[in-house]
């Protein structure tokens, strides 16, 4: 398959992609507004997250736009589709900046916690939680094909569950006349940020490390290359995930029937799912093959 013509996981939902960043934008800006005004730490919170969900966004968007160009150098000869699992990279530094944020500003208010305006909470509150909600259904297919996208998604969706924390600050703090509930819920909003990133932190090192996709596993894929009628070897196996939807596998292959070839890629596509796939035939030279295996 060409990569000039290959389609990303999250080049499928770019439509989707842009909508959800004009409304989260949009809101970021009144939240921002309604957060300075209202003296609240948790809607404070909440507006850094939806600036971390603003800059991710635009990041994928950037991602979806690159990927498919072609490298006018000629030196990335996968193109540029694994910028889509930077993006997500970037999306775990924000969302746990936005955390560390959060933290020392409630410590900071330790003993000295004023009174945010509880009415200002409520409202914004409510109208962050509907654009969240919005979004979620916007972004919820992409999110199981593209990690991208599942960076985008897993932002709005902890900033919906901000938008909640939020909400139920705003009413405590109207119950009781406690300053405490808004600080307390801001900390949970940052302990959940934190929980999410390390969570996509760990999808996105396992793209770079290379290993192997989820739900396909090394030995199985040998064995089912083994088991096909003429294939005297298979060895120097390698599969891994160029970025969401785009799995590679590479082999070397020793065979005495001119078909085996066509089965294995067909096995390795059909059954695995691996869109690119690169096989070497070679004779039983064993001394020079080993040689060259990782």
């Amino acid at each position: 398959m060409s990569h000039s013509h290959a389609v990303s996981a999250a080049g499928k939902h770019r439509s989707r992609l842009i909508i959800t960043f004009a409304l989260v934008a949009g809101f970021f800006v009144v939240e921002l507004v309604a957060a300075l005004s209202s003296g609240s730490l948790a809607l404070l919170g909440d507006a850094g997250h939806m600036a971390a969900d603003v800059v991710t966004l635009s990041a994928a968007l950037l991602a979806v736009h690159l990927a498919p160009r072609r490298d006018k150098h000629g030196r990335r000869t996968f193109g540029n589709y694994r910028i889509e699992v930077f993006a997500s990279g970037l999306a775990v530094l924000i969302m746990l900046g936005v955390a560390v944020f959060i933290t020392i500003e409630a410590i900071g208010r330790l003993g000295n916690a004023p009174e945010p305006a509880s009415g200002t909470m409520l409202v914004v509150g409510i109208l962050g939680l509907i654009i969240n909600l919005i979004s979620i259904l916007l972004l919820r297919e992409g999110s199981t094909e593209s990690l991208n996208i599942k960076g985008a998604y897993l932002e709005v969706l902890a900033d919906a569950l901000g938008s909640v924390g939020v909400i139920v600050a705003a009413i405590l703090v109207r119950l009781t006349g406690s300053s405490w509930w808004d600080t307390i819920i801001a900390l949970g909003i940052a302990i959940f940020i934190t929980v999410r990133a390390v969570m996509l932190g760990r999808e996105v090192l396992r793209v770079l490390a290379q290993a192997a996709p989820p739900g396909i596993e090394p030995a199985e894929v040998q064995a089912a290359l083994e088991n096909l009628p003429g294939m005297v070897e298979v060895h120097d196996l390698h599969v891994w995930q160029l970025t969401s939807g785009m799995d590679v596998a590479s082999a070397h292959i020793v065979t005495d029937r001119p078909d085996t070839m066509l089965a294995a890629h067909r096995v390795l596509r059909e059954d695995f799912g691996i869109s690119h796939i690169t096989l070497q035939s070679e004779s039983e030279c064993r001394e020079e093959c080993d040689q060259a295996g990782w």
